[in-house]
């Protein structure tokens, strides 16, 4: 019986010595049930963009959306010093918001051809808005003025998905200087002396730091667009300019 105990004894020994050894070496990778981080952390040096996409009100390519469509033609072309923002108010007309729009733009619903927002846009001279020697609104704007007075001249919006997955000069970057910058930086007087009519000279502003500079607001460059109380240019939009200058700037 004495010596049964100490065979018995030896083999316990044994085997806790053995789970202690194996309990101390293996490693076993996290389990997770029922839960996934949504915001998982980058180790590549690369920052994840969690911003969400959310799409509750689409856009319909029939309607004509005063926010995204009509103000940015009117604050880069009319909304401005000396014209018709709130300081300047030329002819009592202010042109900075859709509030100021309806009230003062003399829109006729019932004729909107002779509408005066839309008529100054097509006259010719010392009448024509924007006045000379700045160039006269691209016929597909001025068009889309008259169609959104035709449906109601009203404060319709909308949520556009932001597509930046395939972002080049000239179908992301340069229709957006166009509508939102062009206006101002076009002509033989461009406004701040800088021009954003072609490749050659948005690039020049690239390389100069002031197209980022100014839309992103950054102290030492003047905010644009203009006028400043209206805020920067959507998160999107910015987005694809700063994707496109960090590609090199490509004229593609």
């Amino acid at each position: 019986m004495h010596s049964s105990g100490k065979i018995f004894f030896a083999f316990g020994t044994c085997v806790l010595f053995a789970l202690i050894a194996y309990t101390s070496s293996c490693r076993r990778e996290p389990v997770y049930i029922g839960y996934e981080d949504p915001t998982p952390i980058d180790t590549t040096g690369n920052p994840v963009d969690t911003t969400p996409v959310v799409v509750t009100h689409p856009c319909s390519p029939d309607s004509v959306y005063f926010e995204q469509d009509i103000l940015p033609i009117l604050t880069s072309n009319c909304a401005m010093s000396g014209c018709h923002d709130v300081l300047s108010h030329e002819e009592g007309v202010i042109l900075d918001n859709y509030t100021n729009t309806r009230n003062t733009g003399k829109i006729n619903l019932s004729n909107p051809s002779n509408s005066k927002l839309y008529r100054v846009l097509n006259q010719s001279g010392g009448d024509r808005m924007p006045p000379s020697p700045r160039t006269a609104l691209p016929a597909d704007q001025r068009a889309l003025i008259l169609k959104w007075i035709q449906q109601g001249a009203q404060n319709l919006t909308c949520d556009s998905a932001c597509d930046t997955t395939n972002v080049t000069f000239s179908t992301s970057v340069m229709p957006l200087i166009t509508l939102k910058c062009k206006g101002c930086h076009s002509g033989t007087s461009p406004s701040g002396n800088v021009s954003l009519t072609n490749y050659t000279q948005v690039k020049a502003s690239v390389t100069n730091g002031t197209l980022l500079g100014s839309i992103l607001h950054q102290t030492g460059y003047s905010a644009m667009p203009q006028p400043v109380a209206n805020g920067p240019l959507p998160d999107c939009d910015i987005r694809k300019i700063q994707i496109w200058v960090a590609a090199g700037s490509p004229d593609n």
